[in-house]
């Protein structure tokens, strides 16, 4: 379906939070303007290959990429700011779940470079991303290593001055759009995690192929990868060999709360329809706004969102602010914010009645969006054995 602007800007009013800068909610009026304009431009979700390279291109026209990369390659900040990051992946998800992921896309996908790539790789790559110009992805997980990232198969072999290649990659976000691809593959340096790294592959190597497209409930350009032989230069390793887990957690530290915004700009855009088709909607001689079962519902999903970005907030502003880890506190937002958001989005089907589950209808776009952000980056699951994992940590640091 084409999909055009249409929905007003999502409340702002936690952005007076102490969390937020001036900055922060300067950057929320000039996306806000931004989709007003018909920035976005009208959105295709039956093409979503073109639609996603034309929003890459629309985003980083107007800049908004820029907050994707460091501030010494075309960026905004000197180091990406994790709270510009929520509020416009908010922002973009409350009007459209694709406009969000082209996006997220060109942060999580470059991420690792901004982190641990060389100055010759950050500065062929990065400024390009900031402009629309190359289109990135993260290829981590695996047909038989989604969670289990230490079951990782793939290989890169070293050879002279350059690595080869070889395995798989699915449910790769942006593969068979990408430019350039964040690979995470085998070395052997140690077992586990600790024998895996990091490089940088462009679409156009030999040996890279795109052996499967993958089709979701919410479409968006997704497939299986393939390396047969594929040797790239040994220049494109980032950081060094046996860190690429390191490297990979790291990235997600930082991108992980924005999953969680994402998932609060689904949220906000399911009460705001929610509340607005209730208050029109006439049963038993009032409107189902005034039945007190809807203003219980209503209170209860206001709730739930709040509650969720409370923690998102906490969670930026700890790693931009007070530049400690939040890996506890990310794990926490993403999985609050991602289980509440579900919930409200079911509870405003179930309040559109037949309606909600009408192709079309935005409450029923909105649960198909939701549904992958509760795995993607870590599934629910994870995010309880990570905070869990660390709150053991603590204890026996405490203790000892």
């Amino acid at each position: 379906m084409a999909h055009a602007s249409s929905a007003k800007a999502p409340p702002r009013d936690h952005l007076d939070w102490p969390f937020y800068g001036v900055e922060h909610r300067a950057l929320a009026v000039e996306v806000d303007a931004f989709i007003a304009g018909e920035g976005l431009g009208t959105i295709d979700h039956h093409d979503v290959d073109a639609a996603c390279k034309a929003l890459v291109r629309r985003l980083g026209q107007a800049g908004l990429l820029r907050h994707c990369v460091p501030l010494a390659y075309g960026g905004v900040s000197p180091e990406i700011d994790g709270r510009s990051l929520c509020i416009l992946r908010e922002t973009l998800a409350h009007e459209d779940g694709l406009a969000d992921f082209a996006f997220a896309m060109q942060g999580l996908g470059t991420g690792a470079i901004s982190l641990s790539g060389h100055e010759e790789l950050k500065r062929r790559i990065l400024p390009r991303v900031a402009k629309g110009e190359l289109i990135a992805a993260f290829a981590l997980t695996e047909p038989d290593a989604g969670s289990d990232v230490a079951a990782m198969s793939c290989t890169a072999r070293r050879d002279g001055d350059a690595y080869v290649l070889d395995g798989e990659k699915v449910f790769i976000s942006n593969g068979g759009i990408a430019d350039v691809y964040t690979v995470f593959a085998r070395t052997g340096e140690a077992p586990g995690t600790r024998g895996i790294s990091a490089f940088v592959v462009f679409a156009d190597t030999p040996g890279f192929v795109i052996a499967e497209r993958i089709e979701t409930i919410a479409p968006h350009p997704l497939a299986l990868i393939r390396f047969e032989s594929c040797r790239i230069p040994a220049s494109q390793l980032l950081g060094a060999p046996g860190e690429g887990f390191k490297i990979a957690m790291r990235t997600l530290d930082i991108f992980r709360p924005s999953v969680a915004a994402a998932a609060l700009g689904f949220a906000r855009r399911a009460l705001a329809e929610a509340l607005a088709h209730a208050s029109s909607r006439n049963m038993f001689g009032v409107t189902l706004a005034d039945l007190p079962t809807a203003q219980s519902t209503l209170g209860e999903m206001a709730t739930a969102i709040d509650a969720a970005a409370l923690l998102v907030a906490r969670t930026a502003w700890r790693r931009d602010v007070q530049k400690l880890p939040a890996t506890k506190e990310a794990a926490m937002a993403k999985l609050s914010a991602t289980e509440n958001a579900q919930w409200v989005i079911d509870q405003a089907v179930q309040m559109f009645g037949g309606r909600g589950v009408q192709v079309g209808n935005i409450a029923e776009r909105l649960y198909r969006e939701i549904r992958a952000l509760r795995i993607y980056e870590g599934a629910t699951e994870v995010q309880k054995l990570i905070i869990g994992r660390e709150l053991v940590k603590m204890s026996r640091q405490e203790s000892s």
